[in-house]
């Protein structure tokens, strides 16, 4: 596949109204500029509906005193706070941009060389960032992107919610029934999450006799676990050190960190089935499909995550939203080693990265070029990292292409070219 580098975007000219804005939770900062220089000083209009037409209103009346005929509006792309303005330019046909913070925070020391941070200032730097042309292009997920995006940080939070309760448990049961953990290893399990509802204090576990906990066992198991089981939690619970002080309450606690994790684990299977409804419903679903190892979750997060691949128009554009895009600190004969810049989509990269942990396998699609890359040298972080750049490049050039995946395509071409 040929790659082809993104070109730099510029977009003052001759007819362009430069907006700035410097977006917060209750008043954003606005601030334009025309293409001769001539601007106005930074003013504020409230986060509703009310201030984003006046808004609008303000920088069309520019636009038409000016004789221009573009406007361009840029911000930082940080938080929440300035997703329902962008929604409403968007619809009005507004041109978005976007700017790194970080550009930000290193371009404002040369406006009077100084470090300070106020409203007012911030959007006269954005607009200097914006002039000098280094700006990201806004892709605003729509319809069932919009949608997938959402499910999928939706299902992010649940699962980390879920994962912080599974500590807790961990930590309490410890206090009152340390055995507890050295005979039922997973606590994740169904049959221990049963126990801790049932029998979560080594006194509740001793009054079960052992038949009677065994046939527990066998049945919530569906039979994997059996008199052996009941026999060495019982022997735990007659040697348990721990404490006795304030069980009552730890019990109590117990029961709803066991409750939240069950309302949680319903919650993220709603999630799935919805998400695998909405999925359906994208024209290219079966192209990410096609790749073994991507299921159904994968591909929804990996569609909300990007918003509309068919929106990029090269390889560089979607890398660089992943964060996966790479640079070097090199300087006279010191050469240092690349690395990704992790200036993108923290959950795209994560999501990129375990799929690509179910790639390597000895079964899977990228076992190869993985054990290729360990091979010359390459530690096994850095090879995953490879595999979720070159994972990226298969699935973009699937969707532009309007292909499915073929597994040793190369191989099969180079058979087809030799007959």
């Amino acid at each position: 596949m040929k790659i082809i580098k993104t070109k730099k975007q510029k977009i003052v000219n001759g007819r362009t109204l430069l907006v700035a804005v410097d977006l917060a939770k209750n008043k954003h900062t606005g601030y334009y500029r025309c293409p001769d220089g001539t601007d106005i000083k930074p003013f504020e209009f409230s986060n509703n509906r009310e201030g984003h037409q006046k808004f609008y209103d303000r920088i069309c009346q520019a636009k038409a005193v000016h004789h221009l005929e573009e406007v361009v509006v840029g911000f930082e792309s940080t938080g929440v706070y300035g997703e329902p303005l962008i929604h409403f330019l968007n619809n009005k046909g507004i041109k978005l941009v976007q700017v790194n913070p970080l550009h930000t925070k290193r371009m404002k020391e040369l406006e009077g060389n100084s470090p300070g941070k106020t409203d007012r200032k911030d959007p006269k730097v954005i607009a200097d960032i914006m002039e000098l042309g280094h700006f990201l292009s806004v892709v605003i997920p729509g319809g069932v992107s919009a949608e997938l995006r959402r499910l999928t940080q939706a299902r992010e939070r649940s699962v980390q919610r879920r994962t912080a309760f599974y500590n807790q448990l961990q930590d309490l049961v410890f206090i009152i029934f340390p055995e507890f953990l050295e005979v039922m290893k997973d606590i994740k399990a169904r049959s221990a999450q049963y126990l801790l509802r049932h029998y979560p204090t080594p006194q509740a576990m001793l009054q079960c006799r052992v038949d009677e906990l065994s046939s527990v066992l066998r049945s919530v198991s569906c039979g994997k676990l059996g008199r052996q089981r009941a026999e060495a939690l019982h022997e735990a619970a007659g040697r348990s050190v721990g404490i006795q002080e304030g069980q009552r309450s730890i019990v109590l606690e117990i029961e709803e960190i066991l409750s939240g994790i069950e309302r949680d684990h319903c919650f993220i299977g709603k999630l799935e089935r919805e998400m695998s409804c909405l999925l359906d419903q994208v024209p290219y679903n079966r192209s990410i499909l096609s790749v073994k190892g991507i299921k159904t979750v994968t591909a929804a997060g990996l569609i909300g995550e990007v918003g509309d691949f068919r929106k990029f128009h090269t390889v560089s554009e979607i890398l660089k939203l992943a964060g996966l895009d790479l640079f070097e600190i090199s300087s006279g004969n010191y050469q240092g080693s690349r690395h990704i810049t992790k200036r993108g989509r923290s959950l795209l990269r994560k999501i990129l990265f375990f799929a690509s942990l179910n790639m390597i396998r000895k079964e899977g699609v990228m076992h190869e070029p993985y054990q290729r890359y360990i091979g010359r040298g390459m530690p096994g972080s850095k090879a995953l990292v490879a595999i979720s750049r070159k994972l990226l490049r298969i699935l973009f050039a699937l969707v532009r292409d309007h292909r499915e995946y073929v597994v040793h395509y190369s191989e099969r071409e180079n058979l087809k070219l030799a007959a």
